[in-house]
């Protein structure tokens, strides 16, 4: 026996919520996910912190647009600490001041500052690390999980259905519907298939039988480390110019390190590499003076990005009620509120509103016939 619905959503990790969410209130949804737990790849893995200038010109609108949501999120968000501000600071090399000047120019919102506002900080900073620096002063940490677990409890609130250990192994078009057959033998029927199954959206097209778009899963890597004597609960986020390692507080106590690492990978639970941890300790290293005597933990997560690092949002012309929420590399929870309202919209035929002049660049379209 097969349930109806009016949309299946595949992926239940920030993409798949909110765009269920954002539905709920017109369609009848599931949300069909294939691990025990929702966001476990990616979203549950974020270190996320809101930056305007992260991304390309699509991601920048949608981040923009979002920032509204994180200020002044809904009452039953569920914690008082969704944005707790912290500037971001970017330091320049002798041989990335022209990735400086890049950031500067893009007029949104870095300034340039001197070496020794830094030190007041950072007081950890190295002398002769940098020759120049900038600042952007309205960047936010963002609490993920009630972010997530909120958009989780509006689509069911709404009647969505969350359908956890439930891995889409057929999805076939039938009788003018989308047929989707789970690994619990489940069977669903909608008329509209969303995907918005992150690292594994290419898969999904192709049980589909439908063409991929050349997504690709790229492994970032992160630790945790003690930066003992120094009180770090206040410090900005500190990254290179050309964003090759950063730090940023957690936990107020700890600090997160990451090389930036974007290694190719095929979909899969993917662990830290201990020599991308080591990579990441040691370029923090040349910037701050701060011994690690030991990684207190580590972690690696994928981030998924389109074959021009944009996003991929939009119905596939192959086959009628198919449609693309992916390529959100790593800026998914930054634009979550913004990218969840404009899947709807488009999904519904309605005017996306300011986010209307990026729809040609997110097109997944623009990638068919590449791959």
């Amino acid at each position: 026996m097969s349930q109806g619905f009016d949309m299946i959503v595949i992926g239940a990790g920030i993409a798949g919520a909110t765009v269920a969410a954002g539905l709920g209130a017109t369609h009848k949804v599931a949300l069909v996910e294939a691990e025990e737990q929702a966001g476990y790849h990616t979203t549950g893995r974020s270190a996320a912190i809101w930056v305007r200038n992260y991304g390309p010109a699509d991601v920048r609108v949608l981040t923009g647009l979002s920032r509204e949501f994180f200020l002044n999120p809904p009452a039953d968000i569920g914690t008082d600490r969704l944005a707790v501000g912290r500037a971001i600071v970017y330091l320049a090399p002798p041989a990335q001041t022209g990735a400086l000047d890049g950031l500067i120019s893009q007029g949104l919102g870095i300034e340039e500052i001197s070496l020794a506002q830094v030190k007041a900080m950072v007081p950890a900073l190295i002398e002769g690390y940098a020759v120049r620096a900038g600042i952007e002063t309205d960047g936010f940490d963002m609490d993920v999980a009630a972010l997530h677990q909120f958009y989780l409890r509006r689509a069911r609130a709404a009647g969505g259905q969350l359908m956890l250990r439930n891995r889409a192994g057929r999805i076939a078009r039938k009788n003018s519907a989308w047929e989707v057959e789970t690994s619990t033998g489940a069977i669903l029927c909608a008329p509209i298939v969303v995907n918005a199954a992150g690292a594994w959206a290419d898969e999904v097209a192709q049980i589909a039988g439908l063409a991929p778009i050349g997504l690709v899963p790229c492994r970032r890597t992160a630790a945790i480390i003690d930066p003992a004597p120094y009180q770090v609960e206040h410090w900005p986020m500190v990254q290179s110019a050309a964003h090759d390692w950063y730090i940023r507080t957690e936990a107020r106590t700890r600090l997160m390190v990451t090389p930036c690492d974007e290694t190719p990978m095929y979909p899969h639970d993917v662990q830290p590499d201990e020599l991308d941890v080591a990579t990441g300790i040691d370029r923090m290293q040349k910037a701050l003076n701060i011994p690690v005597r030991r990684v207190e933990r580590a972690w690696a997560g994928l981030r998924t990005f389109s074959p021009d690092r944009s996003l991929a949002f939009g119905w596939d012309n192959a086959a009628p009620g198919f449609f693309w929420c992916a390529g959100q590399g790593g800026y998914g929870i930054q634009t979550a509120p913004a990218a969840g309202a404009l899947v709807a919209a488009m999904v519904k035929g309605e005017d996306p509103g300011p986010a209307t002049g990026i729809i040609a660049a997110i097109d997944p379209m623009r990638f068919r016939g590449r791959v």
